[in-house]
């Protein structure tokens, strides 16, 4: 008889793990490699292939004025919220490095600090502007170009210098879809090819920035494809459209506003030079305070316009209009010919959605690719760095006086000089008095003769003085005089 198998003794079996394969990538992103190629096989519009849609997106932001508001809708929100750098767990010294790199304050930092000095440094406002220009061609390319402080050794960040759209020759990816690098052309070819695409090229005639000194903003990018979506590839059709229907209704405009000059021969007249004549005539005729025109009996002018039903050019615009606005979310601006307030309300809050979800993804790129690139070149990759934040897009609201009274009664905010400063200005009031005596002592009331009749004498009502105001609250007396009029002080 056999025994039975036992396990004492032995040591537990080691767990399986993944399999070999999980540490490495069979698939693919990008199936070219690090090829490269012109034509996206799902872009079906040859002007709106890469790079000619460089071109074409330009135009259109700068010819249509439905499609700049558009833009300008999206972008000033985002440019005008405030940014701030988040500790988030970073030591001090790091957080106050990226700030000042930046220019942008410490959140929860409520302290007056020195406005630094802008010249010849990097100002985020301004790169927020240039890193927006996403919107209208899918990406924006930066390098990033540091600087030795001599005081402290460190690499700051002298600039994020663009890399405009139309200078863009080549961006390479690998199989992975990860950027490789972008290719510009030299400042050579650039100058004779604009925005064409380029023939075969020699290396000389290329600047390749590889992705380590880049900062990359894509928007809605599909995997592997590095020039993102622009917003306005959805307004394309009804772009070209409305501007064709334009041009038409212009030379409407031109040809029939005011009518073309008919000219009829009278009765029996039927040689074509006597008929050419009165051709002659309305073609000469010219309006004007002193116009006319001198006929025999039986000739007449006229002014005749189209006869029948034009179509409705105007309507057709419209409706392009509006549905360029809808590309973008911008729903409320369809409402400038009249419309329910509530709706407009309505239609805001998903605008204001996507807005923020944009200012999102410009903020993670920054993170990931400014603000953490810093902090590795400078303390090393296991330094915990601090975040960039922003406020909420649409967050701000109006400090008025009654949402003050509300926040100091509530003991959210207590007065103070500077509220009360600030307060001031807002409201266009003018500034406090500085020579007002804060210690002036309260006049003593004149001496006067007792009344004849007993008058009730009101007992006194003192206000209790606020340490925080800049000028010092006076207990007040309330007396009644004895034709019955209150005397306050």
């Amino acid at each position: 008889m056999t025994a039975p198998a036992t396990t004492k003794g032995r040591k537990p079996a080691a767990p399986a793990g993944p399999p070999k394969q999980a540490t490495t990538e069979i698939g693919y992103v990008n199936g070219l490699g690090t090829d490269w190629a012109v034509w996206d096989r799902f872009e079906q519009v040859p002007d709106l292939q890469w790079p000619r849609s460089v071109e074409i997106y330009t135009r259109m932001s700068r010819e249509d004025s439905r499609i700049a508001s558009v833009i300008n809708a999206i972008m000033l929100p985002i440019r005008q919220t405030q940014w701030r750098i988040e500790k988030a767990g970073a030591s001090d010294e790091v957080t106050q490095f990226i700030a000042e790199n930046l220019s942008l304050p410490v959140a929860g930092d409520d302290t007056v600090q020195q406005i630094p000095r802008t010249g010849n440094r990097f100002q985020w406002t301004r790169h927020l502007q240039e890193a927006l220009s996403m919107l209208v061609f899918g990406h924006s390319f930066f390098e990033t170009i540091y600087r030795i402080n001599e005081s402290d050794g460190r690499y700051w960040l002298a600039k994020l210098s663009a890399r405009p759209q139309s200078s863009i020759m080549r961006i390479m990816t690998g199989l992975d879809g990860e950027l490789i690098d972008i290719m510009q052309y030299s400042p050579a070819t650039m100058g004779f090819m604009g925005f064409m695409a380029a023939p075969p090229l020699e290396a000389s005639d290329m600047t390749a920035i590889p992705a380590n000194k880049l900062v990359a903003y894509v928007r809605e990018p599909t995997p592997g494809v590095w020039t993102g979506n622009s917003l306005l590839r959805p307004a394309y059709k009804h772009w070209v459209l409305k501007d064709e229907l334009l041009r038409i209704q212009a030379a409407v405009a031109r040809r029939n506003g005011m009518g073309v000059p008919v000219a009829t021969a009278p009765d029996g007249v039927t040689e074509d030079e006597d008929v050419l004549k009165y051709q002659q005539i309305a073609s000469a005729y010219q309006g004007g305070n002193h116009a006319g025109v001198g006929l025999p009996f039986g000739a007449k002018m006229q002014l005749l316009g189209v006869q029948g039903n034009m179509p409705d050019l105007q309507q057709a615009i419209e409706y392009h209009d509006k549905q360029i606005a809808l590309a973008g979310l911008a729903h409320f601006l369809n409402l400038d010919k009249g419309g329910s307030y509530a709706l407009a309300s309505v239609q805001a809050d998903t605008f204001t959605q996507a807005v923020q979800a944009i200012a999102e993804t410009v903020r993670d790129t920054a993170q990931q690719q400014v603000v953490e690139s810093l902090v590795d070149v400078n303390f090393g990759e296991d330094e915990p760095a601090p975040m960039l934040v922003l406020d909420e897009i649409g967050s701000m609201q109006d400090a008025t006086a009654a949402a003050l009274q509300m926040l100091v009664a509530a003991g959210i905010l207590v007065p103070d000089p500077r509220l009360e400063a600030y307060e001031r200005q807002v409201l266009g009031l003018p500034a406090a008095d500085p020579d007002e005596d804060d210690d002036e002592p309260d006049p003593e009331p004149a001496e006067t003769d007792p009344p004849e009749t007993a008058i009730p004498v009101v007992p006194e009502i003192a206000v209790p003085e606020n340490k925080y105001r800049s000028r010092r609250v006076r207990s007040r007396r309330i007396t009644v005089e004895p034709n019955g009029a209150l005397t306050l002080w």
